[in-house]
């Protein structure tokens, strides 16, 4: 087997040739133009580019949220592109946890019952061994004490910090997080930046979009994006 071909096997994320277009009022717009994207295991990978480069689109592709018009995507041996929706919905809860800008915390749950959730959903751990996960991560994130805490009690970096315990849950093979500090002052930003390299220097893949840069820099990969193509990429290297 050729060194591209191990390297192909080993990865963890790989996009070939991805291709997304769109139909609009003001006729076809292809947001990703031939895109090539492999993430080795263990990877913390950053996701940088102005507004309309093409991030989202290429988040909505790795995390099976939409499909390319062209092209694979394999994601820890899954042909995510080739899933139903229902399928693609089951293989989200069980291989990915995903962190939002806005948090995206059930206001009527606390962050308890938030944690808990996906861990229903999935059915991957005993139901016994749920509510001790759930628990464990809170108090991971510093949130030990306000886990009965409706969202709103709460502020933003621990919600955050919350969403994260919430990501942690099924023990995925991937974190996804889609601008997770946009929403957080400075200070708050970095503290929580900082709990993503932690998670990565413990062995989680984490691909994340962010329009810092200064936080991305941080990052064991900076990948930028520009009119749907990535630009010329530095070598992989794994975040320590």
């Amino acid at each position: 087997m050729s060194q591209s071909a191990r390297e192909s096997s080993a990865c963890l994320v790989q996009l070939t040739n991805v291709v997304k277009s769109f139909k609009t009022a003001a006729g076809a717009y292809t947001a990703l133009h031939g895109v090539d994207l492999q993430i080795m295991p263990g990877e913390f990978v950053a996701i940088v580019g102005k507004s309309g480069s093409g991030k989202s689109t290429l988040m909505n592709m790795i995390t099976g949220i939409d499909r390319p018009t062209s092209g694979s995507v394999l994601v820890g041996g899954t042909a995510v592109h080739t899933l139903s929706e229902d399928q693609a919905a089951q293989w989200r809860g069980q291989t990915l946890g995903i962190v939002f800008q806005f948090f995206q915390l059930l206001p009527a749950l606390s962050l308890y019952e938030n944690v808990l959730l996906p861990m229903d959903f999935v059915r991957v751990l005993p139901k016994a061994a749920r509510a001790k996960r759930a628990a464990d991560l809170l108090a991971r994130m510093g949130l030990a004490d306000h886990s009965h805490k409706l969202p709103t009690a709460v502020s933003g970096g621990q919600q955050q910090r919350a969403a994260i315990a919430r990501a942690l849950a099924n023990d995925p093979l991937l974190i996804v997080a889609d601008e997770p500090t946009g929403n957080l002052d400075s200070h708050t930003a970095d503290q929580v930046f900082q709990l993503f390299t932690e998670l990565a220097a413990a062995g989680k893949t984490i691909v994340m979009v962010t329009h810092d840069r200064d936080l991305a820099r941080r990052a064991g990969r900076t990948i930028t994006l520009a009119d749907g193509r990535i630009e010329a990429q530095p070598e992989v290297r794994i975040a320590v």
